[in-house]
């Protein structure tokens, strides 16, 4: 009655062999003993363990990361706004082992970016994306055996996701929790963070018979 609404698609909810093949892949592009697969496993590590946007994590510089304690500094995001992310000890030993190759392939690299490639130019998104392409297609992930094709951001989509889901497997309490996973993830609005309770059949599911048991204890009382 009102007109269209405005409708997100279902993301692809990487599985995590699905992740291991992409980063497998991306170990093996070439040339292999250059600086390109090492780029490319920390790029794309890096977006499936923290959720941070592909703008976001071409837009570091070593200076952004806190290797000490754990803590990589997001400046000028969508919204321009900065945000500080924590990250595990697995991923800082992630950051530095690639900063030491980057170093050692490209010594004299003039730019302040984190990521290049082998002749020490920044990586941009056209470059991610033809790489991760690339990728997909050898790893036979096409429109035929997806619903949806996986892309770039719905590794975001995944890492969100999958957080939510531990939270309800760990019985804690969504509702507070959802605001600390929003400001992590740096989304303007609360809401664009609970439309993934929605978008992904796994919470929905879990919503849904949450509010069953609900619906029955308050009938219980009446």
């Amino acid at each position: 009655m009102l007109g269209p609404t405005k409708r997100r698609p279902t993301p692809h909810i990487y599985s995590a062999e699905q992740i291991d093949q992409l980063l497998s892949a991306a170990a093996k592009l070439k040339p292999t003993d250059g600086l390109k697969p090492h780029t490319y496993v920390t790029l794309f590590g890096l977006l499936a363990c923290t959720g941070m946007r592909i703008s976001e994590a071409l837009s570091l510089t070593p200076e952004n990361i806190d290797f000490e304690n754990g803590v990589i500094t997001i400046e000028h995001t969508k919204f321009h706004k900065s945000r500080m992310v924590p990250i595990l000890s697995s991923t800082v030993k992630a950051l530095q082992n690639y900063y030491a190759k980057r170093r050692s392939h490209c010594p004299l690299a003039s730019t302040t970016a984190l990521f290049i490639n082998d002749k020490a130019a920044p990586i941009n998104y056209r470059m991610a994306l033809w790489v991760f392409m690339k990728i997909r297609t050898t790893l036979g992930w096409t429109s035929g055996t997806f619903r949806r094709l996986p892309t770039i951001h719905c590794l975001r989509h995944t890492f969100a996701v999958r957080r939510l889901l531990q939270w309800y497997e760990d019985g804690a309490d969504v509702n507070h929790k959802i605001l600390s996973l929003s400001t992590y993830l740096g989304h303007v609005e609360v809401t664009d963070t609970y439309w993934y309770l929605t978008a992904v059949p796994e919470l929905l599911s879990i919503i849904s018979n949450r509010f069953e048991k609900f619906a029955h204890q308050q009938g219980d009382l009446l």
